[in-house]
């Protein structure tokens, strides 16, 4: 029995370099390229001998691929690396940040020595001296750090590196989110995209994400996306990653080919990845590819080839610091160009590894220096990138979204609510669907700046609605051009959330994920790490630069989900985001009334987090009437804690509440019997702990004072660890209620019936806080 794509149904194509039909590149061009290579090569070894530490194996494997498109295929500005019209290359395949950061001394060292007028600022370059700081902290304080100011780069790449706009690293996050790039890309200029290019290796290509991301990419039909494998078979635990012909993987059973063919994918096959010719051939039948599709290029290689270790030995190691396996990796260089590396002598601290690395860059200097009409060739082809770029400018499409729309001055305010985001009293309505009409209300101020997805629940949790007025379906740029919906690859929370986060990466749109809360906020915990990190290693090069949001919606949060069981009804999603993110990364909105959405997703906006994450239930509420009730208006909800009920002069006790389940269990079951017996309460609600956070120390205090926190005692739709920052005295944390309090998973049912098991439904609110007065 054998199996076989139809390719031409698929409307894909494979082609297989044949190296007996390449044509060989003229020979002043190839010796220029084996020049480049045999610096780079030399420059990763340097790197990880003075750092210790890195990557080297896959760095050198790619290196020729990436050299090739950098210095023949992409069209960008050397001058101006924050152009977002020009291509893009992103390391998906993060640990071979060592090699991105050498490639691209040597393109800036080139520059610099050939056609200096074209460097832009020096925040702005990557310059050797800025190898110094390669897996070095920013409060390093090394004398040549210091004096050059280098970089510090990370050991997996962040925008901190020129030209590069996310940061990547976690196991197929790099790819989810470079998808998301092209996605936005593709939407804003349609025809003329710029490309991106995504470096990645078998092993990177294992994780689940990336298959979702892949097909995602496939089917919205990203024909500016480009995937090249570096197939090297080594991971750090195997040799034959992937099956090869006759032989079984050890990880997988396909090989790169079959995969990206499988996912949609136009594929080029290079037999040998070393062989410029064949690479160059590869990419520009990629570039003469216009069928639609994403097109992969997967190139046979060797890992640690010529530096003396290979395999997945060379994956995250290499030589000891300057043995003689270190210096015979030189050995090369050192022959062909008649050039010498230091070797160290003396006292092994860090200023003398430092200096000792820096003598050992200035070798690499003066290489250039040697062969200035190689080095000029070179230059020649970054000065071509760059006219390239200028004769055929790439406009943004006519009637292109406007997301700068969306902070100028009077546009939206949290304390002016749309009609369309605006709830009657005694009519019903969800927090899901009130955040859909906030969202599709930003679509329109904006012309189509959202767009949005769900783990095959669009309809379930409103996010189709987002899309009205806008078109219906998912987006492709040539079938539904003007849909706001965009297909992430089925359920698929991984990558979509990846996808999210390169959708906002360049600022044109805000990506929109939903799923249950229970499952989107641990799986996109990590990616929204990794555009926290990017967009505040971004500033370091860009400073004043502001947050690209995307939003992580947690939708049939908590207790009532019950009917689905406790597998999806779940309290402990508020727990992986709320206050787990440093500084302006993350803001979490807890609303519990519909007409809250507005004031608190405005405001949330407009003090542009890199994430925002609202969690909103499933079910349908009667919208109250809060001032006949005495209660606070929606829009107090802005300060992101707020006394929802206020007592009458001293109040006998004081009690928070966070969560739409047991904020409604109190305002139609228990307000009522306070009234009815005179109890007096200050009641709080927490909306947003970090809106809250973002005030000034003085008026949190006067909003929520420590005398409130060492009293009170409160009621949680989430898990005890939430309730701690609220409630400071051992009496108030005793007393205070949350779902697995009684120890156990809640079983299944209504959420009325979920809230009665968990003590937390009118009746023993009711008794709880009356025991609570009494001094129980």
């Amino acid at each position: 029995m054998s199996f076989s794509l139809n390719l031409e149904d698929r409307g894909t194509e494979f082609i297989s370099v044949d190296p007996a039909k390449t044509p060989p590149l003229p020979a002043d061009e190839l010796e220029s390229l084996e020049f480049l290579d045999l610096n780079y090569r030399t420059l990763c070894a340097v790197m990880f001998n003075h750092a210790s530490s890195g990557h080297p194996g896959g760095s050198i494997s790619s290196g020729r691929i990436v050299e090739s498109l950098m210095f023949n295929r992409m069209d960008y500005d050397i001058s101006n690396p924050m152009d977002r019209t020009a291509d893009i290359i992103s390391y998906a395949a993060g640990h071979k940040a060592l090699g991105l950061y050498a490639i691209s001394a040597c393109r800036n060292e080139v520059v610099r020595q050939a056609a200096a007028e074209l460097l832009p600022e020096v925040r702005q370059q990557l310059r050797l001296e800025d190898l110094l700081g390669f897996r070095k902290n920013p409060i390093t304080k090394t004398p040549l750090f210091l004096e050059f100011d280098s970089k510090p780069l990370d050991g997996h790449p962040t925008p901190q590196t020129p030209f590069v706009w996310l940061a990547t690293g976690p196991s197929g996050v790099g790819v989810a989110s470079s998808v998301g790039l092209a996605l936005t890309l593709k939407d804003m200029h349609r025809n003329h995209a710029p490309r991106v290019h995504v470096i990645e290796g078998e092993g990177g290509m294992t994780p689940g994400r990336v298959a979702e991301a892949l097909a995602a990419a496939a089917t919205s039909g990203l024909d500016n996306f480009y995937f090249h494998v570096d197939w090297n078979q080594a991971a750090i635990d195997s040799d034959l990653v992937t099956r090869e012909g006759g032989k079984a993987g050890e990880y997988v059973q396909w090989d790169p080919c079959e995969f990206l063919l499988v996912h949609g994918f136009n594929v080029i096959y290079v037999p040998d990845g070393f062989d410029f010719a064949q690479i160059r051939t590869a990419q520009k039948q990629a570039m003469a590819i216009h069928n639609g599709r994403p097109t992969g290029i997967v190139y046979r290689t060797i890992k640690g080839w010529q530096y003396g270790i290979e395999g997945s030995k060379s994956h995250g190691g290499g030589h000891k610091f300057y043995s003689e396996e270190y210096l015979a990796a030189l050995k090369p260089f050192e022959q062909i160009l008649g050039l010498e590396f230091p070797r160290f002598t003396g006292e092994k601290n860090p200023a003398s590894i430092e200096q000792a690395f820096y003598d050992s860059l200035r070798v690499i200097r003066r290489a250039f220096e040697s062969r200035p009409a190689l080095t000029r060739q070179l230059s020649d082809w970054i000065k071509a990138s760059k006219q390239r770029l200028a004769a055929e400018p790439r406009e943004l499409r006519a009637n292109a979204p406007e997301l700068a729309k969306l902070y100028e001055p009077d546009t939206i305010s949290p304390l002016r609510r749309p009609q369309s985001c605006t709830y009657e009293t005694g009519s019903n309505q969800t927090l899901r669907g009130s955040l859909s009409h906030c969202l599709n209300h930003v679509n329109k101020v904006t012309n189509g700046a959202v767009l949005a997805a769900a783990a095959d629940l669009y309809g379930s949790t409103n996010i189709s609605s987002i899309s009205a007025g806008f078109g219906s379906g998912f987006w492709h740029p040539q079938n539904n051009p003007d849909s706001r919906l965009f297909s992430a690859g089925g359920i698929a929370e991984d990558a979509m959330g990846g996808i999210c986060s390169g959708i906002a990466t360049m600022g044109y749109q805000i990506g929109v994920g939903s799923s249950y809360g229970a499952f989107i906020a641990p799986l996109n915990t990590i990616c929204a790490k990794t555009h926290g990190i990017g967009q505040q290693t971004l500033r370091h090069r860009v400073p004043g630069e502001p947050n690209k949001t995307f939003v992580v919606v947690c939708g049939h949060a908590g207790v009532k989900t019950g009917e689905d069981g406790p597998t999806h009804a779940e309290p402990q999603a508020l727990q992986v985001l709320q206050e787990n993110f440093p500084g302006d990364a993350m803001i979490t909105l807890t609303p519990w009334d519909p007409n809250e959405l507005w004031p608190l997703t405005a405001e949330a906006l407009l003090q542009r987090p890199a994430v925002i994450a609202p969690y909103v239930t499933r079910p349908s509420e009667v919208i109250v009437d809060r001032a006949v009730l005495g209660l606070a208006p929606p829009e107090a909800a802005v300060k992101g804690v707020y006394k929802l009920l206020a007592a009458n002069g001293k109040p006998e006790a004081t009690v928070v509440y966070q969560g739409s389940d047991v904020a409604y269990a109190f305002v139609t079951g228990v307000l009522p019997r306070l009234r009815e017996k005179g109890m007096n309460l200050d009641v709080y609600y927490i909306a947003s702990a970090e809106l809250f956070n973002r005030l000034d120390e003085e008026e949190r205090n006067e909003i929520y004072p420590f005398t409130a926190a060492s009293s009170a005692m409160m009621f949680s739709g989430f898990t005890v660890a939430t309730t701690y920052r609220w409630i400071m005295s051992e009496r108030g944390r005793h007393n205070t209620y949350y779902p697995w309090k009684s120890g156990c998973f809640l079983g299944s049912g209504t959420g009325d019936v979920c809230l009665e098991q968990a003590d937390m439904h009118p009746a023993a609110q009711w008794d709880i806080i009356q025991e609570f007065v009494a001094g129980k």
